[in-house]
């Protein structure tokens, strides 16, 4: 594994734990609300906050050193060196060209949508 590439995935392995970390936080305080043990947990800071940083620091230590994992994030990298990017003004183009056809589909529908919203209140009446 190259020494750049290392360095990329410790900061994404970081951030995927970081991720997971605030998740199980958010489902902690979201779970305390129905069920009465996570309730009566949730008092303990241990359990509130030192759960998710073992779960997050635990993931971390187990995506950096699993050779498995490292030797698949280094096959992905490799692979995505491979992608050819298009050029900044084909990007430009094909954004506006998008911006556009979601204002005329957003100006069909809204016209279908006033259309048969009178028709059917003409209907009612």
């Amino acid at each position: 594994m190259e020494n750049t590439n290392s360095k990329y995935l410790t900061l994404v392995f970081i951030a995927a734990s970081a991720l997971v970390g605030f998740t199980v936080a958010a489902l902690i305080i979201a779970l305390s609300g129905a069920f009465a043990v996570i309730a009566k947990l949730v008092n303990y800071d241990l359990f509130k906050h030192g759960l998710p940083v073992i779960i997050a620091f635990g993931l971390f230590l187990f995506l950096q050193f699993n050779k498995g994992i490292l030797s698949w994030a280094d096959e992905v990298i490799a692979e995505i060196k491979k992608i050819v990017w298009p050029p900044i003004k084909d990007t430009r183009a094909m954004t506006v060209v998008v911006i556009i056809m979601i204002f005329i589909s957003a100006l069909i529908i809204s016209v279908f949508d006033l259309f048969s919203g009178f028709a059917l209140n003409q209907l009612i009446k």
